[in-house]
C-alpha cells in the first residue's frame, strides 16, 4: 500500500482523513499473465493501481486485429475512465501481459470522496489534467504526424524498460504497425 500512498501524494498531499476515508474502499487483487480486468463491452466500475505487473489497454479494429493505446506497468492508475463517467458499456479491454498485483477502488464510491475532501478533488483534477489532457493530447499528435520511424524511436526513449517486457508484436499495435514494419525500422536503427 505505500506505493500506492507515494503515487497519490505525488500529485497533491492527501490528509489523514482524506487517507483514511480512501483507505476503506481499497482491495487488492492478483491477475495471472493474459488474463482480463475488464472486457470490452462491460459497464467498468473501479479503477487500478498496478503495484506489480503490465497491463495492457486496447480495442479490436473492424477487421479483428487487436490496437493498443497504452501500456500500464507498474506506479500507474487504469481504468476506463470515459465509460465509467458515462456508466455504459466500455470500448476498451485490460489485459494483463505478465503476472500482476494491483490496488483497486470502487470510482463512485472514490467520486463520494472527492466532494466530501478538498484535497482528494485536487488529487483527481491533477491527475486528470496530466494524463487525460496533456499526456493524450501529445500521444494523439504525434500518432498523427510522425512517422512510425519517429515514434518507435520516442517510444524507446521513453520507455527503455518496457522495450524488454514487451512483445515485438504489442509495441507494434502500440505504434500502429505491423510487427514486419517494426522488425525492418529496428533494423534501420
Amino acid at each position: 500500500m505505500e506505493e500506492f500512498w507515494k503515487y497519490i501524494n505525488s500529485y497533491t498531499p492527501i490528509s489523514t482523513a482524506a487517507k483514511e476515508a480512501w483507505q476503506q474502499l481499497l482491495s487488492t487483487q492478483k491477475l495471472a499473465r493474459q488474463e482480463y480486468l475488464l472486457m470490452e463491452g462491460s459497464i467498468p466500475k473501479r479503477v487500478s493501481f498496478v503495484q506489480k505487473g503490465l497491463l495492457s489497454y486496447f480495442y479490436t479494429d473492424k477487421e479483428g486485429a487487436t490496437v493498443i493505446k497504452k501500456f500500464f506497468p507498474e506506479q500507474t492508475l487504469v481504468a476506463s475512465t470515459s465509460a465509467m463517467l458515462l456508466k455504459e458499456p466500455g470500448k476498451f479491454t485490460i489485459q494483463a501481459l505478465e503476472p500482476t498485483e494491483i490496488i483497486s477502488y470502487p470510482f463512485e464510491g472514490f467520486r463520494l470522496l472527492t466532494i466530501a475532501f478538498p484535497d482528494i478533488a485536487r488529487f483527481y483534477i491533477h491527475y486528470l489534467e496530466q494524463h487525460w489532457v496533456i499526456e493524450k493530447e501529445i500521444g494523439e499528435i504525434s500518432l498523427k504526424h510522425e512517422t512510425a520511424g519517429l515514434r518507435y524511436a520516442e517510444f524507446k526513449q521513453s520507455h527503455p524498460l518496457l522495450l524488454q517486457r514487451l512483445k515485438l508484436h504489442h509495441i507494434a499495435s502500440y505504434l500502429g504497425i505491423t510487427p514486419t514494419q517494426l522488425s525492418r525500422i529496428r533494423a534501420e536503427l
